[in-house]
């Protein structure tokens, strides 16, 4: 079985997540094929999908949310999406379990008791009427039923959890601040969530396998859990298996990839890339040394926006003023150093509207 090493594993996801070179295609078409972006920070979305995309116009991604082709909603690993309308649909009953465990993780004490069924119900029933609510308006307006578990766990339980909701704009547009404001996915879609079908081997399952393996692969299984956090996905791959393609990484773990994507040379040239906080090309690896060093690893659960060089992560960087601001984690050479220059004026020209290119780079460790 043929070994990829590490460099061929990175060039492979630079180019799934194009990242290796700028990809000439509509908004939704590269949401869709990342199987959405990460969008707890409202702002994130825009600055992954200009390291990405040709020409990106930050307009067509907030047309594109007002106009409904695509929602922000917990989903993948029990955090804020922003994917496309069709596959908040699809996905959305598939990940119910998952989002149920997680959330009871967080707050088993205070829900110990709760009939969740129950109070899924009631919280529908409170957001029937189509009229946006935090969090808290909805765990209030419940909260005289369910006292004992506070406002907290009652709200996080309805909203990330229990009931498929859509957050409205204008969060999430482009230089908009608004709070979170919450109804039913299927009344912003103006569709029901796709539900199971228990005759169904599970062919939501399938699909996410082969969806993840075209934006991420190769991939071990355990990468494909630790990106959308779902345990039960072993027979999904068991039944696409004949349709994929088998490696080995250095460590001998199993990688599985769809036959015809993208696994480039790895001496491919690697250009500059900036990532947004909690971009999904670190997150969406259990193993992540393909691009991070073990001794940064944290930087991708901790929010740090990223420098990739040469296809690594090389540096952190965050805007002050108007300035893009990369302390980098390791020595810069001259070629380097001028690379991360480039983009990071370039960055700082999109976030500014073109008002400034400014950007400061720290001394090299």
């Amino acid at each position: 079985m043929t070994v990829l090493d590490t460099r061929a594993l990175n060039r492979a996801t630079l180019a799934r997540q194009l990242l290796l070179d700028r990809a000439d295609v509509p908004v939704l078409a590269a949401v869709a094929h990342l199987c959405g972006l990460q969008a707890q920070e409202p702002q994130e979305p825009f600055v992954g999908l200009w390291s990405r995309l040709r020409a990106f116009d930050p307009a067509t991604l907030s047309d594109l949310l007002t106009r409904r082709a695509v929602v922000r909603t917990h989903l993948m690993r029990r955090t804020v999406h922003l994917v496309t309308a069709a596959d908040a649909l699809a996905w959305r009953a598939r990940h119910d379990g998952m989002l149920r465990q997680r959330v009871l993780g967080v707050y088993r004490r205070e829900l110990a008791g709760v009939d969740l069924d129950e109070l899924a119900t009631a919280g529908r029933a409170v957001l029937a009427d189509g009229e946006p609510r935090s969090m808290t308006e909805l765990a209030r307006a419940l909260a005289q039923r369910w006292p004992a578990p506070g406002a907290r766990a009652l709200g996080e339980m309805l909203v990330a959890a229990l009931v498929p909701v859509a957050q409205l704009p204008p969060r999430g547009l482009w230089r908009r601040n608004a709070g979170v404001r919450n109804v039913l996915l299927s009344c912003w879609l103006s569709r029901e969530v796709d539900p199971p079908n228990p005759a169904d081997s599970d062919r939501v399952g399938e699909a996410l396998v082969r969806r993840y393996l075209a934006a991420f692969g190769p991939a071990a299984s355990a990468d494909l859990r630790a990106w959308c956090g779902l345990a039960g996905l072993p027979a999904a791959v068991a039944a696409v298996r004949d349709q994929l393609v088998s490696f080995r990484d250095e460590r001998g773990r199993e990688l599985l990839d769809l036959p015809d994507a993208p696994r480039p040379d790895p001496d491919t040239p690697a250009p500059v890339r900036f990532l947004p906080a909690f971009d999904n090309t670190l997150l969406g690896y259990h193993d992540r040394s393909r691009i991070v060093d073990e001794a940064h690893r944290g930087l991708s659960v901790a929010g740090a926006r990223v420098v990739l060089v040469d296809g690594r992560v090389a540096a952190t960087w965050s805007v002050e003023a108007d300035t893009v601001s990369v302390t980098p984690l390791r020595r810069f050479s001259r070629a380097d150093r001028t690379a991360v220059a480039e983009q990071g004026r370039s960055l700082a020209s999109f976030l500014s509207d073109h008002d400034s290119d400014r950007v400061r780079i720290a001394a090299s460790c």
